[in-house]
């Protein structure tokens, strides 16, 4: 049972209204007793003065435990965007 459990593979079907995702540039995240909240949305930053309106694109209810387990996935791939940026952006040495 334990070499079927690290064999399966995770297929994802995604509608194909889905398939693009939305744009977000903005977030809020909040709590309750039983869930987190994640509200995602898009805002106009040109604006300087007055009302700033954001247009809601996306809001995902989780676990407490989902939510521990998807900041430890953001943090280990930001790690890894950051590193591999790293790589990218080192100065070129000229060796002549």
């Amino acid at each position: 049972m334990e070499d079927e459990d690290q064999h399966r593979q995770l297929n994802l079907h995604v509608d194909p209204d889905n398939f693009a995702g939305v744009y977000a540039n903005w977030a809020s995240v909040n709590f309750s007793d039983y869930e987190f909240t994640i509200t995602f949305g898009r805002m106009e930053p040109e604006i300087d003065e007055g009302d700033v309106n954001v247009v809601v694109v996306s809001r995902i209810n989780l676990s407490h435990r989902f939510m521990r387990e998807l900041i430890d996935a953001m943090t280990d791939n930001w790690s890894k965007w950051t590193a591999r940026e790293g790589i990218r952006n080192l100065p070129e040495t000229n060796d002549d």
